[in-house]
């Protein structure tokens, strides 16, 4: 369990990390920045260590992370300076088990019980009152639609990415090559990096156009190695170590007892919010979010 719990922390951590990356350097630089220096991470390991861009499955790997490393965090990124971590946690680690549960079936003919579907109904409605705007909640109710409408493109992101993981998995393995995490890791987030490379070019020049060549924001030298030590934390925290922790818990412990672990981020975030961001959130808030995980939890319990 303890891998599991070491994950559940990463994890959290890697939102405050995002958070802070994203307001220091924009949302698309710091997105780009954290995918390519995740990458190069998995690469080293799976290069040596893994299977590198072998077994068998690499391109649904890759169309797994273009779909979850990159739309799912590009949303996320966009969500973070909308709606703050806390909520954005909330959205992206609560939908995408009832998206990834409902698109399972719609594809490949998993049934839901009428349990999963109760457990999935208990996640929507944690995550709606925790959405709901509170008295002196100081996000304007433009801000807070576009910020939902993200995340719920990151949970489906997240949600679809994960069902075309599990394909992948099932493809190598009835190929005979099965894939060991860090080389699955790997290969999804080059399809992350695919997907973030192209919008952040495409920032990086409309600045330079309109700022005479300037592609950075001008940060004073402290605050700019401050941005980039967040940088490094979310890479880290989130998609290498964070990953790697998950796996070894998936590997050592029954993903029964893991999942429900690892489901608890979203409540981690909050003591972290709250120390890093000075956000307390309302009773309706904590109430919502207590419910999603419980209900994120017993969906786990019922797969």
């Amino acid at each position: 369990m303890l891998p599991a719990l070491v994950a559940t922390f990463l994890f959290a951590g890697s939102v405050i990390a995002a958070s802070r990356s994203a307001r220091l350097l924009g949302s698309q630089t710091a997105n780009f920045w954290r995918i390519l220096l995740a990458a190069l991470f998995l690469g080293l390991w799976a290069h040596t260590l893994g299977q590198g861009w072998g077994g068998g499955a690499f391109a649904l790997f890759f169309l797994s992370g273009v779909i979850g490393f990159g739309l799912g965090d590009y949303a996320l990124f966009e969500a973070l300076p909308r709606l703050g971590p806390r909520l954005s946690s909330l959205m992206i680690n609560c939908l995408a088990a009832p998206f990834a549960a409902l698109i399972e079936w719609l594809w490949l003919d998993t049934r839901l019980s009428a349990a999963q579907m109760f457990w999935g109904v208990l996640i929507l409605s944690g995550v709606g009152l925790s959405l709901a705007p509170e008295r002196g909640l100081p996000i304007p109710p433009r801000q807070r639609l576009t910020g939902i409408l993200l995340g719920l493109a990151a949970g489906f992101g997240q949600g679809l990415g994960a069902v075309i993981t599990r394909k992948a998995f099932a493809l190598a393995a009835a190929a005979g090559t099965p894939v060991d995490g860090g080389t699955a890791a790997y290969q999804r987030i080059l399809g992350g990096l695919a997907f973030v490379a192209l919008p952040y070019s495409w920032h990086r020049l409309r600045r330079r156009w309109r700022q005479g060549g300037e592609t950075v924001p001008s940060l004073p030298p402290r605050e700019r190695r401050r941005a980039w030590a967040w940088v490094l934390a979310n890479a880290l925290a989130g998609p290498s170590v964070g990953v790697g922790f998950y796996q070894w818990a998936l590997k050592t412990t029954p993903s029964g007892i893991v999942l429900p672990i690892v489901a608890m981020s979203p409540l981690v975030v909050v003591p972290f919010t709250y120390l890093f961001e000075g956000d307390r959130p309302g009773w309706r808030s904590l109430a919502g979010g207590v419910l999603a995980v419980l209900g994120v939890i017993g969906l786990a319990l019922h797969r």
